[in-house]
């Protein structure tokens, strides 16, 4: 599909951090009342985090962050791949077609892969829908102000906006914060976005994945998971 992924370039923190392009900018505002409006704080202030309404252009579903990471592997390793994912105060924001809110808690509550005491049940999912609004992390481009809006030019959206998730300052402002940022970024007008039946095969497997996992205790710092570059030309 895109390209959004920059393969071999890593930030400092060595997480995955993939540039929004202008496509995928003007993908996400489609979402808003006022795209121009959305485009242009994006144009003079990269860094901003930006609410977005939910349930026309796209659905979220919300999963903390270490469970979030084992749906995004099952869907990469196993799967058809994800639509855009982000990162946002300790919670993973997967994208998903509209309607998935919906249909997605129905599928867990008739599976009962939801069940609190069962083995290998899935954590509580936020699915946001209609009537709901989410936070985005900030488009981050790193050049001089290039065009990002309706004539689909590249500009300091593109290339240039692979992001370095070490924390921002006054004197970079268009660095994110750690903790805030994109994993798999817009990259196209229409990305691929995953369904309720999708997020219900990752999230079971990733479920299945934590039960059987051997749990050691370590007086060392765990190694970095993020370290992880998904290939976005496999995607559907």
């Amino acid at each position: 599909m895109g390209a959004g992924v920059e393969t071999g370039r890593y930030p400092q923190d060595g997480v995955d951090v993939a540039g929004v392009t202008a496509e995928g900018a003007t993908w996400l505002a489609s979402a808003g009342t006022y795209p121009r409006s959305t485009l242009t704080l994006w144009e003079e202030r990269p860094a901003a985090p930006v609410v977005l309404p939910c349930g026309t252009v796209f659905d979220v579903v919300s999963v903390p962050a270490i469970f979030g990471r084992r749906m995004l592997d099952r869907l990469w390793d196993e799967g058809p791949g994800s639509g855009p994912v982000a990162v946002y105060r300790g919670r993973m924001l997967l994208f998903a077609s509209p309607g998935t809110a919906q249909r997605l808690p129905t599928l867990l509550e008739w599976e009962e892969w939801g069940s609190p005491g069962r083995t290998g049940a899935v954590p509580p999912l936020l699915c946001h829908g209609i009537g709901d609004a989410v936070t985005v992390p900030a488009v981050l481009h790193t050049g001089d102000k290039g065009d990002c809006g309706d004539s689909g030019k590249s500009g300091d959206l593109g290339d240039k906006g692979t992001a370095e998730a070490v924390g921002s300052t006054p004197d970079a402002p268009g660095i994110t914060r750690l903790g805030s940022r994109w994993l798999v970024a817009p990259d196209t007008r229409r990305p691929w976005l995953p369904g309720p039946e999708v997020l219900l095969w990752a999230a079971v497997r990733a479920a299945r994945t934590s039960a059987s996992a051997t749990v050691r205790v370590s007086i060392f710092p765990p190694a970095d998971q993020g370290a992880k570059v998904y290939d976005v030309s496999r995607r559907r």
